[in-house]
């Protein structure tokens, strides 16, 4: 199912569908649970918009890409350009807040950090970026609480102020080197708890303690990948 910006009740926001900035290691309990350095600044990468799809039934998954691993995440919508952008301009750039899965495959990710190449085969292929339906920016960025259930069992809880670097200065210094276009999307790290996906694993996702997806894992052969992605 091809992805576009919605409320969480189903209208459309419009905006173009635009790029995804991602940030590795704002967690510093994650960082330890995989055995990566604690960073000075943040790890910054991107997932182009093709890598996008909308989390819900069903999260597809193509079979070569098997195994994957789960990473959930505050996900923030871009509403005005930014470059360089002060505080002030970020805060008034923010359009909506949701929760995003950002897709992993671990073992290609090791095996490409061990021979210090890229990593967007392992963060950036098909299907790799779930982009959950958007509500209203909260008040305060500075303790935004979400979780992830999986089969009724919870494996992540995390709350925005443990971020190593906050939501608004995350953005700000993402904007020193990159320009944020209306329709971009930021995605700004993933607490512990991280693991595998299973097909027929159900996935259930709150925000503020409110329900905001659920959705079923579905490893899908190549052909039906494609297919599901044109439609």
């Amino acid at each position: 199912m091809r992805y576009q910006h919605q409320w969480l009740e189903g209208k459309t926001i419009e905006f173009p569908v635009g790029q995804v900035v991602c940030v590795g290691r704002n967690y510093a309990a994650h960082a330890r649970e995989l055995n990566n350095p604690i960073p000075d600044e943040p790890v910054l990468f991107m997932k182009p918009p093709s890598a996008i799809q909308p989390l819900e039934t069903p999260l597809a998954i193509a079979e070569q890409f098997v195994p994957v691993h789960y990473e959930t995440e505050l996900a923030v919508l871009i509403t005005k350009p930014l470059f360089q952008a002060s505080e002030q301009a970020v805060e008034d750039a923010l359009g909506g807040v949701t929760l995003a899965l950002d897709l992993t495959r671990r073992e290609e990710q090791s095996r490409l950090k061990q021979k210090g190449l890229p990593w967007e085969r392992a963060k950036a292929f098909a299907g790799s970026a779930a982009i959950g339906r958007f509500v209203p920016v909260p008040n305060d960025w500075h303790a935004v609480a979400f979780s992830l259930s999986i089969n009724g069992e919870m494996r992540q809880q995390g709350n925005s102020a443990t971020m190593l670097m906050p939501v608004i200065a995350l953005i700000r210094h993402i904007s020193q080197t990159f320009w944020l276009n209306p329709g971009d999307i930021v995605l700004t790290g993933t607490p512990e708890g991280v693991g595998v996906l299973q097909n027929g694993d159900h996935l259930s996702l709150t925000l503020e303690g409110q329900h905001l997806a659920q959705t079923q894992v579905v490893v899908q052969s190549d052909d039906a990948f494609i297919q599901g992605k044109s439609v």
